[in-house]
């Protein structure tokens, strides 16, 4: 769909963040496996979608590279061409029982998120799921959060996609070169480059002190009050912005999906009629859905905190690793006006982006990213400071297809890194899909949760005035129009 991904321009070292990712596959809580569920509107040759990842698997290196770790921290952790690379291992097909619907799907997919990637390999699979009704069938692309972010995710996996159902046939990119580097060989290198490594961090860093020592002695105050606003603004980026919510509190590992569809074009009139933008208009009406919750089990509540990671990646940045940081919001999942909602939302988005330390995860990740496994275990837990995180992910905007097939839908199934619950708003081809992923043991009532999120969604979509601008459950069938406040009595 777009000119090949450049080996060249995809990073050979894991950044600390990477790294801190790939270190978390091995438990399965803080697992960060992220997933594209696509519904497709007929059922490809499995040849030609088979043939169309070996061919993104040219293109794009990063399908192809496992990471090694050296034996001694003595080099950063390395992407290289996996010598026994095996595509039969990372494409696969399944059948749910006919006629399969978006539910069966869902539940598939909790399966296959739940389950580790095999860190000796490249770190991805690509299910094909057949038997759904009306000849459709959907597709599981299942992703490390190492790889890369959502955002460059879309970049990386432009790959697969054609703009017509029957593009003219191209011919095959070459293979890739294997490299056969074990970790034992990486800790060496590591070694025999410990001297330049040394010499030029002690000159980075003499470098640096003797910047930072000019600029204290021309003007001590700003250089001291400098430090105290950063290490401020680290303490309030840091901090929970609101208590937690007393039915969220609970963890397990037992998971669940519900989505939604609707029309980008009816949440744009929406977020326009609300003064604010499609963002705004998501977040106030996911926090409509959770204060519906609340208020339903008798626990209302004025916020609760929730944190929406904000994209740092610049146009230049390679499509590899990750670039985002994380902002902290006291949701306001209490107030009952939808446009006062966004006009919350919005002004603490504006504010926190202003943070000089908005990225001090970043800046930390190199020192927890070698931190023992049980101990990062729990620095990470009690780090997380939401109940929830909610993200926004643009993906194409015209009609997409692979292996002939057109992709209907795409739901964006997020990892539950310590929090209650993921929610990803994927807007693609001209419609928006809201899929909310929960922990089973903080959101206990299923039936009621999913109405509260359709109900949350209709309501923002009230706003574009268009009687036909509602919300449509994918995965669940909508109740009668009675309040769930008045269904559900106490908790």
């Amino acid at each position: 769909m777009t000119d090949a991904v450049e080996s060249g321009a995809l990073p050979t070292e894991l950044g600390a963040v990477d790294y801190l990712l790939h270190r978390g596959e091995a438990n399965p809580r803080t697992r960060s496996g992220i997933m594209a569920l696509e519904i497709l509107d007929t059922t490809p040759d499995w040849e030609r979608f088979r043939t169309r990842f070996e061919n993104a698997s040219r293109r794009v290196l990063r399908l192809r590279q496992k990471v090694v770790v050296p034996t001694l921290p003595t080099a950063a952790p390395r992407w290289v061409v996996d010598p026994d690379f095996n595509l039969d291992f990372h494409v696969r097909r399944m059948r749910v029982p006919e006629p399969g619907t978006v539910r069966e799907v869902l539940d598939l997919a909790e399966v296959v998120l739940q389950s580790p990637l095999d860190i000796a390999r490249p770190l991805w699979t690509a299910t094909l799921v057949e038997g759904l009704a009306e000849g459709k069938a959907a597709m599981l692309l299942h992703l490390s959060h190492a790889v890369t972010d959502g955002v460059g995710g879309v970049e990386m996996f432009a790959q697969i996609y054609d703009l017509e159902r029957d593009p003219p046939a191209q011919p095959p990119p070459p293979q890739p070169i294997p490299q056969d580097i074990s970790p034992n060989d990486l800790m060496r290198e590591g070694i025999n480059h410990l001297p330049g490594a040394v010499i030029g961090g002690v000159r980075g860093a003499v470098t640096g002190a003797v910047s930072l020592l000019g600029r204290a002695v021309l003007n001590p105050p700003s250089a001291v009050a400098g430090a105290i606003n950063y290490a401020r603004s680290g303490m309030r980026v840091m901090s929970q912005a609101a208590e937690p919510s007393p039915l969220l509190r609970r963890r397990s590992l037992a998971s669940r999906t519900e989505a939604l569809d609707m029309k980008l074009s009816d949440l744009h009139k929406a977020a326009k009629a609300g003064g604010g933008s499609i963002n705004d208009a998501y977040l106030a009406g996911l926090s409509g859905a959770l204060g519906r919750y609340h208020e339903a089990l008798g626990v209302p509540i004025a916020t609760l905190p929730m944190a929406v990671p904000v994209n740092l990646r610049a146009e230049a940045d390679p499509a590899g690793g990750n670039r985002f940081t994380g902002v902290n919001l006291a949701a306001p999942i209490g107030t009952a006006d939808p446009v006062q909602r966004m006009r919350k939302i919005r002004a603490q988005i504006t504010q926190r982006r202003e943070e000089p330390a908005m990225d001090i995860i970043g800046s930390i990740a190199p020192v927890l990213s070698v931190l023992p496994g049980p101990l990062l275990e729990n620095i990470t837990g009690s780090v997380i400071a939401a109940d929830v995180q909610a993200s926004n992910v643009p993906v194409y905007q015209g009609d997409t297809y692979i292996a002939g097939a057109k992709i209907l839908r795409q739901y964006g199934i997020g990892p539950l890194p310590g929090i209650a619950m993921m929610v990803v708003l994927v807007s693609r081809g001209g419609f928006c899909t809201i899929t909310a992923r929960y922990d089973r043991a903080a959101v206990r009532h299923e039936a009621l949760f999913a109405q509260c999120l359709l109900e949350g969604f209709d309501e923002i979509l009230a706003l574009a005035g268009e009687p036909a601008a509602r919300a449509v459950p994918a995965s669940f069938t909508a109740q009668a129009a009675e309040s769930p406040s008045r269904s559900v009595s106490g908790s």
